[in-house]
């Protein structure tokens, strides 16, 4: 359960302002057709946080307990730097609109989702905790709470959240997380 909740609100925190939702109200405002955008954000999402929460499991098969707590550890502090970095929406993110609502944005969300924040945060977190359906299974649920909102009510929340106050929390989650793995809090996991 605590890497279900530990990954959903991670996620959560960390995607609000990130790229792939500032695509979320690109892709709202442009198709103004909720429901197939929103189907489409948990499919990439699923397909490409299983892709990373595997990696994550792959990368901690590798390495021993200790070179491992030291990654993960180092890995934490990164994402808690990179989520104050405020996130630009690339133009080939939004050129895919000839393929219609929900394919344009299944391609765009998955192409945008690889490399990104939350995909690295995955990455971490499946090789944090023993549990990959934990790990993905709540980061999705951390995706799906920051786009949805994004995506329904966009043009009136955007302006009324503190961007900053939010990636400060967001990076001291990880900067606790990254912390707490440097001085052996997951001991018992094998971390």
């Amino acid at each position: 359960m605590e890497a279900f909740l530990v990954s959903t609100g991670i996620v959560a925190l960390a995607e609000i302002g990130d790229k792939t939702q500032l695509l979320a109200f690109v892709l709202a405002a442009r198709f103004r057709r909720p429901l197939p955008i929103v189907a489409a954000i948990f499919v990439a999402t699923i397909a490409n946080h299983a892709f990373a929460a595997a990696i994550g499991a792959w990368i901690t098969s590798l390495m021993g307990p200790e070179i491992l707590r030291w990654v993960l550890g180092a890995s934490f502090l990164a994402m808690a730097a990179w989520t104050l970095v405020p996130d630009k929406l690339d133009d080939e993110d939004t050129e895919l609109a000839k393929y219609g609502v929900f394919l344009t944005t299944l391609i765009a969300f998955f192409l945008a989702e690889m490399g990104d924040k939350t995909q690295v945060a995955t990455v971490a977190l499946a090789a944090r905790y023993d549990s990959i359906v934990a790990v993905v299974c709540g980061t999705t649920l951390g995706m799906m709470l920051a786009n949805v909102p994004a995506v329904y009510f966009g043009d009136k929340i955007a302006n009324k959240i503190s961007l900053k106050l939010v990636h400060s929390i967001a990076a001291l989650i990880f900067a606790v997380l990254g912390v707490a793995t440097l001085l052996g809090a997951g001991a018992s996991l094998g971390v």
